[in-house]
């Protein structure tokens, strides 16, 4: 369907002329622009009788609602829905036919984008047997979601699940979307009493805090390392995709790659997909991977959003032990990007990867600082960066307690504390000015890394 038919099928709905646009830059991300994107989320929820939290939550899951200049994914996901054409998985190819949009308009379209996924949803749900009442609320929408994720194994399909059903449990905001949390209670049927990644199932046997959840023999060789090969290195990747969707993807035997470990933005969570034992297929340089541990983050090169602390300091204590147990020194020359990787066609970590902060966490300074805001007027301004030239992401009350994660130099700034140029990190992309927060030290807090 063109651009101009798109347009017409929206007035139609809501009245509203909706520009299906290109995406926008912004400081964390390329998102759809907010108006357009609400509205097409109220089309979407009206057109297909799908919740309208549920396909912001699921949007939000798999992408922070961020279209990636119509970029897909590892998987071969489009869009902020994720919409999917591999040989496993086929929403992309589903929601052309049920919505009559062009391939295209479904890649790199916002509004095409929402509109097809909630087609998509839809189907699975009248073939899954829903009635109209059971539509109207969140709860029976388990089965559809499972389905949509395209996981081979129940555990991980129950755990794509379970990451939307926990966004609207929790509330989120982000991509000028707003979800207030609210009671959930999902009927999960056969899947309720499959055990989740991390949950009470099966744990690594090579890592105490990671679950295990394996590939497809497809996508690794099996050896016997140190033995039979040399690890000398850990290579860091950007998943360019999400967490459930990223373990699922690597136990589809179409994938033909893999990594040992992938670790969950929103609390450092990580599942080992590959014992350390045999070779993952993930540097894209046979020798390389016959030498080293990838470790796969979730989110995307282009979005700083998903670089939480919480993922940063898991990801480097499991670093910090497995350089310990081969021997591999806890360095730039040995811990390295996939882009670094002779021949590599990837740009990940990519360039929102804070390589200073990682290594020192990796070397063991893992303190986490704490101070009191103080600032003449009701609230301090938090900036997305280190500098007052960055934007205004949010505000601190006079008075506020902060955690200081790291400490980075940016802007020299005159406040109640004197003129500094420290800056500390109390969040993702989060950064007040040292020159307002009292934190006992003047300057830099022992044992909290640089950031």
């Amino acid at each position: 369907m063109s651009v101009r038919a798109l347009l017409t099928l929206t007035t139609a709905l809501t009245g509203v002329v909706v520009g299906a646009s290109p995406a926008i830059a912004d400081p964390v991300g390329t998102t759809a622009s907010a108006a357009p994107l609400a509205t097409a989320f109220d089309t979407a929820a009206a057109r297909y009788d799908v919740p309208r939290d549920l396909l912001v939550a699921l949007g939000y899951a798999e992408s922070r609602l961020d279209m990636h200049g119509g970029a897909p994914s590892a998987a071969g996901g489009y869009g902020l829905m994720h919409l999917a054409s591999n040989p496993e998985v086929h929403t992309l190819d589903e929601a052309v036919t049920l919505t009559r949009f062009s391939p295209a308009a479904l890649r790199t379209e916002p509004t095409a984008n929402v509109l097809g996924a909630a087609a998509v949803l839809r189907s699975y749900a009248d073939q899954a047997g829903l009635t109209a009442a059971a539509r109207d609320g969140v709860n029976g929408w388990h089965a559809p979601l499972a389905r949509y994720g395209g996981a081979h194994d129940p555990s991980v399909a129950r755990l794509y699940a379970d990451s939307v059903y926990d966004l609207l449990r929790t509330g989120f905001t982000g991509g000028g979307e707003a979800v207030a949390g609210r009671p959930v209670a999902p009927r999960r049927g056969g899947l309720e009493r499959v055990a989740v990644p991390g949950g009470v199932g099966a744990l690594s046997t090579d890592y105490g805090p990671a679950a295990w959840a394996p590939a497809s023999t497809s996508n690794y060789t099996v050896a016997s390392r140190p033995g039979s090969h040399q690890v000398n290195r850990i290579v860091i990747h950007t998943a360019q995709g999400s967490y459930s969707g990223t373990v699922g993807w690597f136990q589809n035997p179409a994938a033909q790659a893999s990594a040992h470990y992938t670790f969950r933005s929103s609390d450092g969570a990580v599942t080992q997909s590959v014992r350390e034992k045999d070779i993952a297929w993930h540097a894209g340089n046979w020798t390389y991977n016959t030498q080293s541990i990838g470790i796969e983050h979730e989110g995307y090169v282009d979005n700083a959003a998903w670089l939480t602390d919480a993922m940063y300091r898991a990801s480097a204590a499991l670093t910090r032990s497995l350089a310990t147990k081969y021997g591999i020194p806890k360095d730039r020359a040995h811990i390295i990007g996939h882009n670094e990787v002779p021949g590599a066609t990837h740009t990940d970590p990519g360039p929102n990867w804070n390589w200073t902060y990682y290594l020192q966490l990796v070397n063991g300074i893992t303190g986490v600082g704490s101070g009191t805001v103080s600032t003449s007027a009701s609230t301090l301004n938090v900036r997305s960066g280190p500098g007052a030239n960055y934007p205004v992401v949010g505000s601190v009350a006079d008075g506020a307690a902060v955690a200081v994660y790291c400490q980075a130099v940016g802007s020299t700034v005159t406040g109640p504390y004197g003129t500094t140029a420290v800056w500390n990190r109390i969040g993702t992309n989060r950064y007040v000015s040292d020159a307002y927060v009292l934190t006992g030290y003047d300057g830099y807090i022992p044992n909290v890394p640089r950031c």
